[in-house]
C-alpha cells in the first residue's frame, strides 16, 4: 500500500489533488501547504530547496512512500536534489509546452507561469526543445497566487488581475495557453470568460491530468500497489488552514 505525499507552496496544488483522486480515489493522500511562506515564486533557490527539504521529511514522517512536488517552481528549484536525497519516488511539475505546441492552429502558444518557473532550467530546456516553428510568448500571472491564496476566484477584481495577464497572451495570437502553476486552474472560469468576451477560441493546458496518469504508473512501476485500506486525504498547513479547508471542500 502506498501513502502519497503532496506538497505545494499553497494551496495550488489541490487542483493536482483533484485530479489524482479523480483517477485514484482508493488511496492515502497527505497534503501539505506551505502556506505561511507562500508564494515561492521570487523565492531563492536556496529558501525554496531547504522548505522542500524540510517538507519532505514531514511527509515522509506521516508514511509517504512516494511524493508529488505540485508545484512548478518548487520542481524547479529542488526536485533533482530532493531525488539524489531521499530513496523515494518524486513526481514534478513541468509546464505543458509540448502538448500545446503540438496543438497550437496559430502557431503560437502562451505560457502563464511564476517567474520562478520561467527562469528554471528544467523549463528553459523544455521550451527550447519545442519552440521550433512556433512563438511562445511567456508572462507571469501577477497576481494570481494572492487570488486564490485568498479564494477570490470571480468577480470584477478577480477579472482586472487575470486580464492584465492574460490579455497580452491573446493578443499575440496564443490558441493555447499553458498554466504553469497549480494555483492558475482555479482561475480558469475567469480566464474563459475573458477569452470568450474578446471571441477567442482558446484551449487553456492545464498539466495536472497527465500527473495523475503519471502518479499511477510510478505507483505499479514500485510495486506500490493501488488501493489502501484507509484512503482518504490529510491537510496540513504551515500557516493558517482556513482556505485550505474551504478550497478543499469545492474540490
Amino acid at each position: 500500500m502506498a501513502t502519497i505525499g503532496i506538497f505545494d507552496s499553497g494551496v495550488g496544488g489541490l487542483s493536482v489533488l483533484r485530479q489524482m483522486r479523480t483517477l485514484l480515489p482508493r488511496e492515502r493522500y497527505v497534503y501539505y501547504a506551505d502556506s505561511a511562506n507562500c508564494p515561492y515564486g521570487d523565492r531563492s533557490r536556496d529558501f525554496i530547496l531547504s522548505r522542500s527539504e524540510y517538507i519532505t521529511d514531514f511527509l515522509i514522517g506521516k508514511g509517504s512512500s512516494v511524493v508529488v512536488v505540485a508545484c512548478n517552481t518548487a520542481t524547479g528549484a529542488a526536485i533533482s536534489e530532493l531525488r539524489a536525497r531521499y530513496d523515494i519516488p518524486f513526481i514534478g511539475m513541468e509546464p505543458a509546452v509540448k502538448p500545446a505546441a503540438l496543438g497550437t492552429g496559430t502557431g503560437v502558444i502562451g505560457v502563464l507561469a511564476t517567474s520562478g518557473t520561467l527562469k528554471a532550467s528544467k523549463y528553459l530546456d523544455t521550451r527550447d526543445r519545442w519552440s521550433e516553428g512556433v512563438k511562445i510568448e511567456e508572462t507571469t500571472g501577477a497576481g494570481f497566487v494572492e487570488l486564490v491564496e485568498s479564494l477570490i476566484l470571480d468577480g470584477p477584481q478577480a477579472e482586472d488581475v487575470v486580464g492584465r495577464s492574460l490579455n497580452p497572451l491573446l493578443d499575440a495570437g496564443a490558441d493555447r495557453i499553458v498554466l504553469g502553476c497549480t494555483h492558475y486552474p482555479f482561475l480558469l472560469p475567469i480566464m474563459k470568460k475573458i477569452a470568450d468576451k474578446r471571441g477567442r477560441e482558446v484551449r487553456f493546458v492545464d498539466p495536472a491530468p497527465a500527473i495523475a496518469r503519471h502518479l499511477r504508473d510510478v505507483l505499479l512501476d514500485n510495486n506500490l500497489g493501488l488501493e489502501d485500506a484507509h484512503p482518504g486525504v490529510e491537510l496540513f498547513s504551515s500557516g493558517d488552514d482556513t482556505i485550505l479547508k474551504k478550497l478543499y471542500s469545492q474540490c
